[in-house]
């Protein structure tokens, strides 16, 4: 007796594994996470993050136009603001001529076309390194909040096609929704990472633009208070559903490959886009072990960015989409 079913008949060869495959990745599945920096011909590697790199303005608008030649179509810019212009309230943030604001334009121009969607958070422009307004020994959430929506206005006003909070205070994706609508920003999009959790895996985001937390006895020395605990799995539905209900057009689930089971929860309920974040963690600990020849790079970096996709992302943010787009061509 023979078994009538034997699966690894749709094994046996590359060209049938590829026609049955069930996960396939795309130039489509990807958004670009951008670093920008002041100065001209700046073109920055990162010490933490091999093979990527801070752009000034007049690099960033050639990097653009390079991803669009590739067919990425969305990137995510977050912005690298010098120390002098940093204070406890953002202040920088709603500078209509901030950097955030010329590189919004700067790609805007150079690439009509590109999705463009803005970091909305106050580590980038916080003394103190924290997503919001520090007071009393603690992060402020409902001023943090309305200050938040304010920023995302000059985002849209600048011409962001999204925006895409990333403080997890709560609240503050009706604030946002509110605001937009009522300036006329009925198109603008927002883009909530609603699952964000107190990761380890931050380390080489924040070398990049120089945001860690600053560790002071009268202030929390990490972003626990507002960033999920990542014990908890059910609470990230919760967070989704809340941003859903206030008006997050896209949901994200940030970091990745840890948080895989919290992916398809979030993919499993949700009504609208769901985004992951591969963050600089994963990018460096491939990056790193690669080097070293523990491991294959590329077949690491798609092993995982497919398992991403596979669990339920309909939007991968990561550091390896134009490595990854590459090979696919």
């Amino acid at each position: 007796m023979f078994p009538l079913r034997r699966n690894r008949r749709l094994r046996t060869n590359e060209s049938i594994r590829s026609l049955v495959r069930e996960t396939i990745l795309s130039p489509n599945d990807f958004l670009v996470p951008l670093f920008v920096v002041e100065g001209k011909g700046v073109k920055d590697e990162i010490p933490s993050m091999p093979n990527y790199y801070r752009y000034s303005l007049d690099l960033l608008e050639k990097e653009v136009k390079e991803l669009w030649a590739m067919g990425l179509k969305s990137v995510l810019v977050f912005v690298k603001v010098p120390d002098n212009l940093k204070d406890n309230k953002g202040v920088e943030a709603l500078n209509p001529n901030g950097l955030m604001q010329r590189a919004i334009k700067v790609i805007k121009n150079a690439v009509p076309e590109m999705i463009v969607m803005t970091d909305v958070a106050l580590d980038p422009y916080s003394v103190y390194g924290h997503d919001g307004i520090v007071g009393n020994g603690m992060i402020l959430n409902d001023e943090t909040s309305g200050f938040l929506a304010q920023m995302a206005l000059s985002h849209a006003q600048a011409g962001a096609d999204f925006v895409a909070p990333s403080d997890m205070m709560d609240g503050r994706i009706l604030e946002m929704r509110e605001l937009l609508e009522n300036n006329g920003f009925i198109n603008t999009g927002i883009m909530s990472y609603s699952a964000k959790y107190a990761s380890a895996h931050y380390g080489p985001f924040r070398d990049a633009l120089d945001s860690a937390p600053v560790d002071l006895i009268d202030i929390p020395k990490d972003k626990k208070t507002y960033q999920m605990d990542y014990h908890n799995r059910l609470e990230a539905i919760r967070e989704t559903r809340m941003d859903i209900e206030e008006g997050a057009d896209i949901v994200m689930v940030k970091p990745g490959i840890s948080y895989l089971d919290i992916v398809r929860e979030v993919k499993n309920m949700s009504e609208v886009p769901v985004a992951v974040y591969q963050v600089s963690g994963e990018y460096a600990m491939i990056k790193a072990a690669s080097e070293r020849g523990w491991l294959d790079h590329d077949a690491v970096m798609l092993e995982q960015t497919t398992a991403i996709k596979r669990a339920g992302a309909d939007i991968i943010a990561s550091y390896f989409a134009k490595d990854i787009v590459k090979l696919l061509k």
